[in-house]
C-alpha cells in the first residue's frame, strides 16, 4: 500500500482530498495543528492516520515522510492579525517540509500554491505565499506546483462558506460595493481529482493555474447560493470605505476573524486570471458553480463542515 503524506490535511482541500485518497488504496497520514479539525477528519475517515503537529517547528513529524510515495502539501497561512504568522506557516514550515522530503527522497511533492502569486495583491498573504512556491520551484524535490482560484465546496470554513452561513442566519447581508466584481470560482472535488491525477503522473516540476472556467460577478455567486438555498436574506451594497471600517472594527474585537481588510482589497482588487483549459490536461471535468454549489448541499458532508473551526 502506496503512503501518501498530507501537510494542512485537516483544512477544506484536506477533508474533501482524503476520503478520494483512501477509496484509491493510499494509506494516508494527516499533519495539522488545528486539534479540532484534524479529530474531525478521523472521526470522519478512521482509516487516516493523524499527526497532530506545528509544520513551522522541526520534529519527530518529519520522520513520518520516511518511505512515503508522495507528499501533498496543502498547509496555508490565509488570513491573520498577526504578519509573524503569514511568515511562520508559509514559509518557515515549508523549508521544514522541504527538508523532510529531501531528507527522505520523496519522488513526488504535489504543492498547492495559489493563484494571488500572479494577482495584482500586495498583502502578507500573497507575498509568503510568492516566496513559499519560489522555494518549492527551487528545491531539488520532484513536484507540481498548482494554483487555484477561489474555491468553494463542503468545509469552507472562510469566503463563501462563512458568507453563505451568514445569509441563512441574518435578513440582511452587506457586501462592498455594487458586488459587480469578477471572481472565478473553482469546486473543491475537480481541485482534488487534479491532485490526484498529478500523484498518479511523474512530476515535471511545472506550475499550473487552476482558474475557475466561469467568471461570474460576485453579487450573481450571492443570489445563486440564495436561490439554491432558498434564503430570504436581502443583500444590501454597502460603500467600500464604510464596510473597510466595519471589517477593521470587527477584526479588532475577534481574535480569528474570518475575513480582513487585507482580504477585501483582493476581493476588490480586480483580478481576471486567463483560463488555462486544465481541464483537457489533467483529463478532470469542469464542475460549472450552479451544480457544484448543488453537490455541495447535497453532500451528506454538508452538515460535518459547521463544525469546522477558523484554522488560525
Amino acid at each position: 500500500m502506496k503512503k501518501i503524506v498530507v501537510t494542512g490535511g485537516a483544512g477544506m482541500v484536506g477533508q474533501n482530498l482524503i476520503p478520494l485518497l483512501i477509496k484509491k488504496q493510499y494509506l494516508v497520514i494527516a499533519l495539522d495543528k488545528n486539534k479540532n479539525n484534524l479529530y474531525l477528519l478521523k472521526e470522519l475517515n478512521p482509516d487516516v492516520e493523524i499527526c497532530l503537529c506545528d509544520l513551522s517547528k522541526t520534529g519527530n513529524w518529519q520522520k513520518l515522510f520516511s518511505g512515503a510515495y508522495a507528499v501533498v502539501d496543502l498547509k496555508a497561512q490565509i488570513a491573520s492579525k498577526q504578519e509573524s504568522l503569514f511568515y511562520k506557516n508559509n514559509i518557515k514550515a515549508q523549508k521544514n517540509i522541504l527538508q523532510a522530503c529531501k531528507r527522505h527522497n520523496i519522488g513526488n511533492l504535489v504543492h498547492a500554491s495559489s493563484s494571488v502569486v500572479i494577482s495584482v495583491g500586495k498583502d502578507h498573504y500573497t507575498k509568503t505565499k510568492t516566496s513559499s512556491e519560489l522555494l518549492v520551484h527551487k528545491s531539488s524535490v520532484p513536484h507540481s506546483i498548482l494554483r487555484p482560484t477561489l474555491m468553494y465546496g463542503c468545509f469552507d470554513v472562510k469566503h463563501l462558506g462563512w458568507i453563505a452561513s451568514l445569509m441563512e442566519k441574518t435578513p440582511v447581508l452587506p457586501i462592498p460595493g455594487s458586488g459587480r466584481f469578477i471572481r472565478q470560482p473553482l469546486y473543491v472535488i475537480d481541485f482534488c481529482n487534479i491532485i490526484l491525477r498529478c500523484l498518479d503522473m511523474k512530476p515535471k516540476n511545472e506550475v499550473y493555474n487552476i482558474v475557475g472556467l466561469e467568471k461570474i460577478a460576485f453579487r450573481k455567486m450571492l443570489d445563486n447560493i440564495a436561490k439554491e438555498r432558498k434564503f430570504t436574506c436581502v443583500i444590501v451594497p454597502f460603500p467600500v470605505p464604510l464596510f473597510r471600517l466595519l471589517l477593521k472594527a470587527y477584526a479588532w474585537m475577534l481574535r480569528r476573524p474570518t475575513i480582513t481588510a487585507d482580504q477585501l482589497d483582493a476581493l476588490l482588487a480586480g483580478d481576471e486570471f486567463p483560463v488555462k483549459q486544465w481541464n483537457k490536461t489533467f483529463k478532470v471535468p469542469y464542475t460549472s458553480f450552479k451544480k457544484g454549489i448543488r453537490y455541495m448541499y447535497q453532500s451528506p458532508n454538508y452538515q460535518h463542515s459547521k463544525r469546522m473551526i477558523s484554522p488560525h
